[in-house]
């Protein structure tokens, strides 16, 4: 008992004085290095002003490289500023000479640049400091990565329009791509680095991703209540039997849906119905269908929700729904009433052979072949498509991001109906859609960080001599001839950028005309071909495996020039609030 007793006197003992040494060491630490205390700090700008990210600084004092107090690597934040702090030799400054010194892959190295260093006082060890600042600017450099990036971007763009796979995994190819040449030949020599994991992660736009699920999601469950072939009967039944005004009918249907709903949705569920009309009526299935898919690309371009493409210019510079509507919704209401006088015309021969018989029979079979089969659920649909709307509305009031007012507008849908969140997840929601914008979102970031997007922007503003009516007639038509070929998404995920380099480099764009300007040629010119846009290639695809073809040139015959006139009306019309008036953003 007593040697325990004593072992345990000496483990107190022990344990006291290793606090004493400790706390003896701690008064004994060495006091800081005398010397001159420097502080370093700037920015490092792109030509354009903007903040260059991670950028590597170096500084250098009388020639010698220095390293900071905590020995750590100088790289620029996300607004391209940085700051350093350094212990010299006393007596260092101020008559030495600082310099700075930047690099970054696909980025001109900035030589070592003198900076002013100021006297601000002593420090409480009595140590001088000194403080210098500089802002530098950093230019783009042609490496084997911007090369690399713009192979990639093309092959992407050809295997879309070539359709050799689908458009999703044409994407992810070129992400994985994009990726796996950083993280191999890049780590090897730095002119082969295009994009870091993390950027890639963060160049996606999650306010698209989540605005298109909660949209897939409320029209996944109004598509269970039989409500839109219930819109194309009732329009069957308002126009009795006249063709003429059926057509037209079903056009302005078919374009007010797309306004609110997505537009590739609007048509498959327009599609069936129409396709029985017109074998009542005897008539090739293709001149209502037609006339139908134009009219749901150009009503999808009134409003931030009704194209893809919107929502992409939407989300990435931060306009409003209202922004939209009060921009875009008084063209396109002239576009369409073109539109519909054109189809009339055009398909006039084919409208004049319908056999309208029977007309009161042909409404009963329609009504009761084409009805509304839960009611309840129909109400309790449109009451949050009406509150999801009005949150649309407001969004910009509350500085809420639209993908909030969607999501919030879907589950409430899902809660009080009861629909089973699995299925809608498993067979409303395109996944394969929103695995291509993400990997859509990664390779155009590889560009951008490369400087392609730069050099595209640089070519755009040198063309248009820095003139803003000519950078307007340009987007508008490059984007409507570009997007009539390819797919009008990839292509205006590639354009983003480069109107915001615009709109900051050319005088009077910062009105944001440019980006209407994108949304009316890319929305519109997707009509000119069949695959110019989602929804046409939808609408071609349910007509051949109904029986019904179409030839590619037959579509641009169909199409093309009535393409070309809308377009032609809009660029009248961007001109005149050009110099009228601005057109107007909410802020």
């Amino acid at each position: 008992m007593r040697a325990k007793l004593f072992l345990s006197a000496i483990m107190v003992l022990l344990v006291f004085a290793a606090g004493h040494l400790g706390a003896a060491n701690a008064w004994a630490a060495p006091a800081p290095p005398a010397g001159d205390r420097l502080s370093v700090a700037g920015v490092i700008n792109n030509p354009q002003g903007k903040g260059v990210k991670e950028v590597e600084i170096e500084v250098l004092v009388n020639g010698h490289h220095v390293k900071t107090v905590k020995a750590e690597e100088i790289v620029t934040g996300k607004s391209g500023s940085f700051l350093a702090e350094f212990i010299l030799p006393a007596g260092t400054l101020p008559g030495g000479k600082v310099e700075v010194a930047a690099s970054k892959p696909s980025w001109r190295p900035l030589a070592p640049t003198a900076i002013q260093v100021f006297e601000t006082g002593v420090d409480r060890d009595g140590n001088k400091t000194f403080q210098g600042q500089g802002n530098f600017t950093l230019n783009r450099a042609i490496t084997p990565a911007f090369w690399i990036a713009t192979i990639v971007l093309l092959l992407v763009y050809v295997i879309i329009a070539a359709e050799w796979m689908h458009r999703t995994l044409a994407a992810l190819l070129g992400a994985a791509l994009i990726l796996f040449i950083s993280y191999t030949a890049g780590t090897f020599n730095k002119g082969f680095f295009i994009l870091s994991f993390e950027d890639a992660i963060a160049a996606i736009d999650m306010n698209v991703i989540f605005l298109l699920m909660g949209m897939m999601i409320i029209v996944g469950v109004l598509k269970k209540t039989g409500m839109f072939q219930w819109l194309a009967y009732k329009s069957y039944a308002l126009a009795r039997g006249n063709i003429f005004i059926l057509s037209v009918i079903l056009m302005w249907v078919t374009a007010i849906c797309s306004a609110f709903l997505d537009n590739v949705t609007t048509m498959l569920l327009m599609i069936p119905v129409t396709i029985e009309i017109a074998v009542t009526l005897k008539i090739n299935p293709m001149s209502l269908l037609i006339p139908e898919v134009f009219a749901s690309n150009a009503g999808g371009t009134a409003t931030l929700i009704g194209d893809p493409p919107n929502i992409l210019i939407g989300s990435y510079a931060n306009l409003t729904f209202a922004d939209f509507v009060v921009n875009l919704t008084p063209v396109i209401i002239v576009s369409m009433i073109f539109t519909a006088v054109y189809y009339v015309y055009w398909y006039k021969k084919s409208y004049l052979k319908a056999e309208v018989k029977d007309i009161a029979k042909t409404i009963a079979y329609l009504k009761e072949e084409y009805r509304i089969t839960n009611v309840k659920l129909t109400i309790m649909g449109l009451a949050l498509l009406a509150f999801t709307i009005f949150l649309f509305i407001i969004h910009g009031v509350l500085h809420m991001e639209p993908s909030i007012a969607a999501l919030t507008g879907a589950m409430f849908l899902l809660v009080i109906s009861r629909v089973d969140i699995v299925e809608m997840l498993e067979h409303e929601v395109e996944w394969p859609t929103l695995i291509f914008f993400i990997a859509l979102f990664m390779v155009i970031a590889g560009a951008e960080e490369t400087g392609l997007i730069q050099v595209i922007a640089e070519w755009v503003r040198d063309v248009s001599r820095g003139n803003l009516t000519i950078a307007v007639i340009m987007v508008l038509w490059v984007s409507a001839i570009a997007s009539a070929f390819i797919d009008n998404i990839p292509f205006t995920a590639t354009m983003l950028p480069i109107i915001a380099f615009l709109n900051t480099t050319i005088p009077g764009a910062e009105t944001g005309i440019l980006w209407w300007s994108l949304a009316l040629g890319a929305c519109l010119g997707g009509n000119g071909t069949m695959i110019g846009a989602s929804a046409n290639v939808v609408t071609v695809g349910l007509a051949e495996k109904a029986g019904y073809h179409i030839s590619f040139i037959g579509y641009i015959k169909a199409c093309f020039i009535p393409m070309l006139i809308t377009v032609a009306l809009c660029n009248v019309y961007l001109l005149i609030v050009t110099f009228v008036r601005p057109l107007a953003m909410s802020r």
